[in-house]
């Protein structure tokens, strides 16, 4: 896999104990590019560092690209999940433009996803998430993607891209293969009505941070869904990361924060992750990027808690529910894993079109949208996803 030159070795001066770590701790079990070593051997490794230092078109948070070693240095300090294979790939090197930059984070992340290994990318300013999405262009299926963000980042037309609007970059792209988007805490007061509007138009779905954190277990079928997430952690509030100079005083709580990127890892389906807008420059004690640091902690665990239960092949794996709604205009099908618990529901498809889409005919849900179904109603969900595949 050539992809060693689009990055730069780790600098190591600046991890306050690097070469001093306890054989469990992550500093010690990560295969890290840094100067006196070569490049990683990526045979066997499951999931991949790369840190961005890009932040030429942040929006009112420059220093973010400062960011990727800040938050190793609280990483290497955490203690080993079980037998975990990973390595740290260290930075991409910097482009003489921020398309430079992009072009070879795409390129690194497509090459690491062709070998079945998850990047665990960390910026840098959200833009990055533009590159990441352009990494899915020879996969030639549609994808999923999930923000976890304040705003939708859609930006005025007409401008160049940045990381406030990202997202419309990523639905004007042509070739176009973004099925669906979601966005997971946004905070009304900052988002335009008109925004609000284009996200119901698009079927694409929001969710306010208050729906969301009146029970965090339903952003798991939310994330399950996705094949990349992008975390602004401008979502969480001040207090628990200050590290970021568009910080709010509302947002997820740390834990919740650690809760969402958990269920991220648990995800059979996604393929990439990213972090981004981390400031040190603005951060109280180290504060943000040792929660960051936990964040992709609580990701690594998840992933090596994988159920694979997705329900194809045999059925007797799961236990099929059927439930007729409205007099009978439609029956729902609902699967729930014998595994994991963990609940799906099936979306008919037209008869008269050809089936385009059929690795989103079953949709993940909640055992909250089967007990809303035997109410005689039809969960959000469901009719979220019927309509887009009308």
């Amino acid at each position: 896999m050539e992809i060693a030159l689009y990055f730069e070795p780790i600098n190591t001066s600046k991890i306050e104990k690097a070469g001093d770590y306890m054989p469990t701790q992550l500093g010690s079990v990560i295969d890290i590019h840094d100067a006196e070593g070569k490049f990683p051997d990526l045979e066997k490794v499951d999931l991949a560092i790369i840190g961005v230092k890009e932040d030429r078109n942040a929006v009112s948070n420059e220093g973010c690209s400062e960011a990727p070693d800040a938050v190793r240095n609280k990483l290497y300090e955490l203690f080993q999940i079980g037998e975990i294979s990973i390595v740290d790939l260290g930075n991409i090197i910097r482009g003489n433009t921020v398309e430079d930059t992009y072009f070879a984070l795409s390129a690194a992340v497509e090459a690491l996803m062709g070998s079945n290994i998850v990047p665990i990318i960390i910026g840098g300013s959200q833009d990055l998430t533009y590159a990441n999405y352009a990494a899915y262009e020879n996969l030639e299926q549609t994808i999923n993607m999930v923000a976890v963000g304040p705003t939708f980042d859609l930006g005025v037309a007409g401008q160049e891209l940045n990381a406030q609007n990202y997202l419309s970059k990523i639905i004007l792209h042509q070739p176009n293969y973004l099925y669906n988007y979601s966005n997971i805490g946004y905070q009304s007061y900052f988002v335009d009505v008109h925004a609000l509007d284009l996200m119901r138009k698009l079927f694409f779905d929001a969710y306010r941070l208050g729906v969301v954190q009146k029970d965090i277990k339903e952003v798991e079928p939310i994330v399950r869904n996705a094949d990349m997430l992008s975390f602004d952690i401008g979502s969480i509030r001040q207090s628990d990361a200050p590290g970021n100079e568009n910080a709010s005083p509302n947002g997820f709580y740390g834990q919740e924060a650690c809760q969402i990127t958990r269920y991220a890892g648990i995800s059979d389906k996604l393929t990439s992750i990213g972090f981004y807008e981390i400031n040190p420059k603005y951060d109280n004690f180290d504060q943000t990027v040792h929660l960051v640091a936990q964040m992709i902690w609580y990701f690594v665990d998840g992933f090596y808690n994988r159920k694979k239960d997705y329900p194809v092949g045999d059925k007797s794996k799961y236990t099929k529910y059927r439930v007729v709604i409205q007099d009978g205009k439609h029956e729902i099908v609902f699967y729930k894993s014998k595994k994991s618990d963990r609940w799906w529901m099936s979306i008919p498809y037209p008869e008269s079109e050809e089936i385009r889409f059929d690795r989103h005919l079953l949709a993940p849900c909640s055992y909250a949208d089967y007990e809303k179904a035997c109410e005689d109603d039809i969960p959000d969900r469901w009719l979220l996803a019927f309509q887009k595949l009308g």
